[in-house]
């Protein structure tokens, strides 16, 4: 089962035309919010970046400040987070986390402990580009305790990444059930597994030290094969143990490198169902997530999110937004129509 987008690269893409179309969009009086959508939200992420350079050799103007000026609200928001790359969105999003009185952990540990470390690779050297500061010295300034060593730990990618395996191909085989990957060690899931039992459930306290030094450094499909292992040994899943074990964001970072491990797009559908369920929306996650997946594995989100929650995505989307902003969304996630 392979992963697949929602928003596909557009075929008879002409940044010269869409230039145009966006300049006179936000020309004079008002603004033509529905040709900013009919764009940005129909172009590949490569694409809008050639919008964006095209924009400023036409008419001398960065695209994102002019976008700024005109548009307002959550709105503005989800366009200004589509426009711009995807490595300087994720940088921005952990500067924001970490900025002022209060830490966004949640949005820490989704970005961290759900990109490969190709990706951690870029957004350090990014982070460090845009705001001239190390992203270990600001995590390690912003958190504490065990769970500061958990962040420190993602934000140095380094995983264990199975050489020649596609980590992608790996989730979707895993998804399909297919585990025989040659570069899995069952002595040593067998050993973790036992490690992770003893500093655990066997054990008055917790050794959280332990739990990172594993779930930190080994390949997801080692991982898959410890957990497996686990849950034969201890007679119940890995999460109902870091439940039990541990609490506040530690507890939400171990179990977000489980989930992902596990199966991603699952992952995802469950952050999304958390930002609208109940009262209020985190905008903020939403956007996240729809920006930064609708490329790569929307598609699987939204069959996991229907079989989690036997209700569509976009009909969550549909009745949790209004206006614009909702426009943009399910232009993103309903491939094609809003």
């Amino acid at each position: 089962m392979a992963t697949e987008g929602t928003l596909k690269p557009c075929k008879n893409f002409n940044a010269e035309n869409d230039a145009n179309i966006l300049r006179k969009a936000m020309k004079g009086f008002g603004t033509d919010e529905k040709a900013i959508i009919d764009v940005l939200a129909f172009r590949s992420g490569e694409q809008r970046q050639q919008i964006r350079t095209m924009f400023k050799t036409m008419f001398g103007k960065d695209l994102i400040k002019e976008l700024k000026s005109e548009l307002g609200g959550k709105f503005e928001d989800c366009i200004v987070a589509l426009m711009m790359p995807w490595d300087e969105f994720d940088a921005y999003e952990l500067k924001r986390a970490m900025k002022g009185i209060g830490t966004d952990e949640d949005a820490m540990i989704e970005i961290l402990c759900s990109r490969s470390n190709k990706q951690i690779q870029e957004i350090i050297a990014t982070y460090k580009r845009l705001y001239g500061r190390k992203l270990e010295d600001d995590i390690i300034s912003d958190t504490s305790g065990h769970f500061k060593r958990l962040m420190v730990s993602m934000a140095s990618g380094g995983r264990m990444e199975n050489q020649n395996v596609d980590p992608t191909k790996a989730q979707q085989d895993a998804q399909g059930g297919r585990m025989e990957n040659q570069n899995v060690d069952p002595t040593k899931a067998q050993q973790d597994a036992q490690r992770l039992l003893q500093a655990g459930e066997k054990k008055l306290g917790t050794d959280e030290s332990t739990f990172n030094a594993i779930m930190a450094s080994q390949s997801y499909e080692q991982l898959r094969a410890v957990f497996d292992a686990y849950h034969k040994m201890a007679g119940k899943d890995i999460e109902q143990s870091i439940k039990s074990e541990m609490s506040g964001n530690l507890e939400i970072g171990m179990l977000a490198i489980v989930r992902v491990v596990k199966n991603r797009p699952a992952y995802f559908a469950q952050k999304l169902y958390h930002s609208m369920k109940g009262l209020g929306t985190d905008d903020r996650t939403l956007i996240r997530i729809v920006v930064t997946r609708a490329e790569v594995d929307m598609v699987q989100i939204k069959q996991e999110f229907q079989r989690l929650y036997g209700k569509s995505l976009d009909t969550f989307i549909r009745e949790d937004t209004s206006g614009d902003y909702k426009k943009v969304l399910m232009a993103l996630v309903a491939q094609g129509g809003y």
